[in-house]
């Protein structure tokens, strides 16, 4: 039994060593060879890839950060410019006491203005006209603080105060509800003429309306007074065409019609040869037919 196991135990052992041998004489394995780097489907060129970073190395340094340029401070608020005949002009305070002459009303029949007995007009929004009135009467002393654009133009009143009363036109609250609107009369037609005693004003200074001697006030956009600036004159004779009211605060008419005379009066709302048609524009609240 001896002899039968050494040759195979010797056989087993060349085979180990003879299989050793050929392992060791093959080859160490290669890397693989670089391949060329593949870029993203773009119309944008490639960028250029930088050298490989060596392990361990730290990242470059970032270039120091230095501050810019400041910016130029911004201006300083400028007071509320309004435009007039003289250009823009800026709106300044103006306080004025003395003896209330008259009303002035709208075509409407309201109070949106009056005139002092020294010649100062003072303007403020028809939506006062019935308090104002209540409270004061033509020949009282009266209190106003207001702006004013020019030295001489109408004062546009924030508060009137007569009697140890105050009437303060305040702004809506935000978010308010509006008032209701104000129940207005039909309108008329109507024909004034005569001498002009006063020139009436906008709060910005552009003249919208004459005085006459006989106390009907004769109202027009803007733009009509300055294409006819050349007739309101102090004394001068103007007549008119139009629709209006007559009430106990005197009588107003909206011009459709204005002329030196009678026989010259041009239409100041279609357009003439003489006078252009006023551009048009947004009509303010509902239309309302004279009777």
């Amino acid at each position: 039994m001896t002899l039968t196991r050494l040759p195979l135990r010797a056989g087993l052992l060349a085979g180990l060593i003879a299989a050793s041998g050929i392992a060791g004489a093959q080859p160490a394995p290669q890397p693989p060879e670089p391949t060329a780097p593949v870029f993203p489907m773009t119309d944008a060129a490639p960028r250029p890839m930088g050298a490989p970073r060596a392990q361990g190395a730290l990242p470059a340094p970032l270039p120091e950060a230095r501050p810019g340029p400041m910016a130029a401070p911004l201006p300083e608020p400028r007071p509320m410019p309004v435009a007039g005949p003289l250009g823009i002009q800026p709106m300044a305070q103006a306080s004025v006491s003395g003896t209330l002459a008259r009303w002035l009303i709208n075509p409407n029949g309201e109070a949106d203005g009056l005139l002092l007995q020294d010649g100062t007009q003072i303007s403020f929004p028809p939506h006062l006209s019935a308090e104002l009135t209540a409270m004061v009467r033509p020949g009282e002393r009266i209190d106003v603080t207001g702006l004013r654009a020019t030295d001489g133009a109408p004062i546009q009143a924030q508060q009137i105060g007569a009697r140890g009363r105050m009437v303060v036109d305040q702004p809506p609250a935000p978010g308010a509800v509006p008032p209701a609107p104000r129940p207005m009369g039909a309108l008329a037609a109507m024909n004034a003429g005569g001498r002009i005693v006063r020139v009436l004003a906008t709060g910005r200074g552009d003249v919208n309306g004459v005085l006459l001697e006989d106390g009907t006030i004769v109202r027009f956009p803007p733009h009509v007074g300055r294409m006819i600036s050349g007739l309101l004159q102090p004394g001068a004779p103007l007549y008119a065409q139009g629709w209006g009211t007559r009430g106990p605060l005197g009588a107003a008419l909206e011009a459709t019609r204005l002329g030196a005379s009678p026989q010259a009066l041009q239409d100041v709302l279609s357009g003439s040869v003489d006078m252009p048609a006023p551009r048009p524009g947004p009509v303010p609240g509902p239309q309302r037919r004279p009777v």
